[in-house]
This record gives structure tokens, sequence and C-alpha cells, in this order.
């Protein structure tokens, strides 16, 4: 099923067809989850992402890195996170002031709830 997941990615450009997860990869996710359980931009908890903040594409080597991870979520009826603060809108871009970005905009949210 992990190989179905990858392919499904890869159509969708978030990973490149050459690079295989780590074995480990799948209880790093769901560590990460359990220790940042919202989106770190809006807060929602639904169909949630670990993005990777320096690529897996470009250095694997940070694939299971703490540091390098971000929780952003898909879940908004109108709004992708992890499309738009994670990857500017095109899977195929890259964010380095992802996690700046996720804490402007969570601190703006609050401040009008």
């Amino acid at each position: 099923m992990e190989i179905v997941k990858h392919l499904v990615d890869v159509a969708k450009d978030k990973a490149e067809l050459g690079n295989r997860r780590s074995s480990k990869w799948p209880t790093a996710r769901k560590h990460h989850l359990k220790l940042h359980p919202v989106c770190e931009v809006c807060g929602g908890s639904e169909k949630l992402e670990v993005h990777h903040i320096e690529p897996y594409h470009l250095n694997p080597e940070r694939e299971l890195d703490p540091t390098n991870m971000i929780t952003l979520c898909e879940g908004k009826k109108f709004v992708n996170c992890h499309l738009l603060f994670g990857h500017l809108g095109s899977y195929k871009n890259i964010n380095p002031n992802v996690v700046e970005d996720a804490a402007n905009w969570i601190g703006k949210l609050k401040s009008v709830k």
C-alpha cells in the first residue's frame, strides 16, 4: 500500500519518483502529529499533513529529523494550508519561510477570534 501512496504523491507533484520513504517514516509522522496535533497555520485538526521544511526530495537525510517538520492541514473547505503555506500554491514550490509564515498567520487568526 505504501507504493500506491508514493505513486499518488508523485502524480500530485508532492514527491519525486526516485525517492522512497524510510521504513521509519510512519512512526516519525505519527510521533510528530501526537506532539503537534493541529495545523500550525489555522489550528485545524482535519486532514493533517507533516510537511518537511527542507524538502524530502532535496535532502532525504532530514526525512526523520523532527526539527524539519511542521504540521499543516489540507482540511479546510476553501483553504489548503499545506499547499498555500508549505508550497506557495504549487507542490513544485518550496517555502523556506514556512515556519515564520505559519506563526504569523496563526497569530493573526487568533487576534480576530
